[in-house]
């Protein structure tokens, strides 16, 4: 398995496998509805990500020529303002059914790895609240719990998030 730097060929495969870890991993923490709508928007979804991948780093997980997992991440804390961090992990998803495999620790190994380069401190990540099996990941990676959540908007529908924080 070869971590590298996302390219826009990627995109696709990228947005499968945002689109697959939602729908395996969410059911029943995340509306029926909004997981649904999450197929629908596969090419709004397509489009997003290359507007993303010119301002924020993406990294691929490939493994005998396949993409198995992604992660998105920014070295500031424009998403997270009222948090004493610098950098954040966007976002960490791998194949539902390539899970357990080192995938996702590698993944989060390689950013924390590049943010420490930068010079980076302190990082924060967001996990949906009631996604235990992904909060026990967090945790094993090194994370500690923030001390307050936060809400996101899914086309009305409200959700809680917690955060992890990592020393670098």
């Amino acid at each position: 398995m070869i971590i590298r730097r996302a390219r826009i060929e990627d995109i696709p495969a990228i947005t499968d496998i945002q689109i697959g870890g939602w729908l395996a991993a969410y059911r029943g923490m995340i509306s029926d509805e909004d997981l649904e709508k999450m197929k629908a928007s596969r090419a709004k979804r397509i489009a997003r990500h290359g507007d993303c991948i010119q301002t924020m780093t993406y990294i691929v997980a490939e493994n005998d020529g396949e993409i198995v997992g992604f992660s998105r991440y920014i070295d500031n804390n424009s998403f997270s303002p009222d948090f004493d961090v610098d950098c954040e992990l966007l976002a960490l998803y791998v194949k539902p059914d390539r899970k357990r495999q080192g995938i996702g620790k590698a993944l989060i190994n390689y950013v924390k790895d590049a943010f420490r380069k930068q010079g980076k401190k302190r990082m924060i990540l967001w996990c949906l609240k009631d996604n235990m099996p992904s909060r026990g990941f967090y945790e094993a990676m090194g994370g500690t719990l923030a001390d307050r959540e936060k809400e996101f908007d899914l086309d009305g529908h409200k959700y809680s998030e917690v955060g992890f924080l990592y020393e670098l």
